[in-house]
């Protein structure tokens, strides 16, 4: 039986995600036709707001929320938000709804990605499919930029914990053939921002939630290497706007700094931000100290660089 707290937690959770929803437009991004998807009516997604945030659990149908700038404001700049919570979860509103209300304020179009979490239960291969999706999101929101009022050259990838590995995913393998597709439209994003982001699945210093989520307990090491994305940046990677705290015990300032490095090699642009404190998660959520002003770092960083 649940109790009255539970029941609580269901309601506010359910009443304030669709208010949320009510007020933006949501894509469904294959249309029904989702490439390694397993079909399970035993799984379902659900919203759950227990230890007090809010959070999307089971995505089995991807989508795109989008928050549109205000036409008087909009510079047409878009950028897909991936929400973290190792793989397993998805923190929509602080690592998500609210990060795009705040891009609308500077004229940035912003969309809430709900990727597939790696799941056997409905996916083939479920390594894969946060890739699949964040690529399909990538050539949705590019072929549609002149009917939402964006520059197709300005889409950048935005991800925080192991939706920053979702970011720099696609940053890395934009190019690779993770599923079938007709459309010639680019799935590299212009830029990304990876905020307190996993990078790489080395063992010594990845978070071993979201490496197991995604890769197994015990993965091949072709897996190890194909998703620490510091070892595949290329010339061609963009950009990069870089958030870390040097005291995160969740996902090492290692992951963010080797990035850097490896984008500095190749001379992309690249702006790294290592703060005193702050530990892991803070997204959107707080006021008043030092790793709560990374927005206006950003907006400074995305003005300087044209986006």
């Amino acid at each position: 039986m649940f109790s009255n707290k539970k029941i609580g937690a269901v309601i506010f959770a359910a009443i304030f995600f669709n208010s949320i929803s009510a007020q933006t437009k949501v894509i469904e991004i294959w249309n029904g036709k989702i490439p390694n998807a397993v079909y399970n009516p035993g799984v379902k997604t659900v919203i759950d707001s227990a230890d007090n945030w809010i959070k999307k659990k089971k995505v089995t149908n991807p989508t795109l929320e989008m928050y549109a700038a205000e036409k008087d404001n909009a510079n047409g700049t878009a950028i897909i938000i991936c929400p973290g919570g190792a793989y397993s979860v998805l923190a929509i509103i602080h690592e998500g709804s609210q990060v795009a209300k705040w891009l609308n304020t500077v004229g940035i179009t912003a969309f809430v990605l709900s990727y597939r979490l790696p799941d056997d239960a409905i996916m083939k291969d479920k390594s894969i499919a946060p890739l699949q999706d964040a690529q399909q999101a990538m050539r949705i929101v590019r072929m549609h930029a002149k009917e939402w009022n964006i520059n197709p050259d300005k889409i950048g990838i935005m991800g925080f914990s192991a939706g920053g590995h979702v970011a720099s995913t696609l940053a890395t393998h934009f190019n690779d053939k993770v599923y079938q597709t007709r459309d010639t439209v680019s799935a590299r994003p212009d830029f990304s921002i990876l905020i307190y982001p996993v990078i790489t699945m080395d063992s010594a210093t990845t978070n071993t939630w979201s490496r197991n989520n995604l890769i197994g307990n015990n993965p091949a090491k072709k897996d190890v290497l194909y998703f620490s994305n510091e070892l595949n940046v290329t010339v061609n990677t963009p950009p990069a706007f870089l958030v870390h705290s040097i005291d995160d015990d969740a996902v090492p300032v290692e992951n963010s700094i080797n990035y850097a490095m490896a984008l500095h090699k190749y001379d992309i642009p690249c702006e790294l931000h290592i703060y005193q404190s702050g530990k892991h998660g803070y997204g959107m959520g707080r006021t008043f100290k030092t790793e709560s002003s990374w927005t206006e770092a950003c907006k400074k960083w995305l003005v300087m660089n044209g986006f």
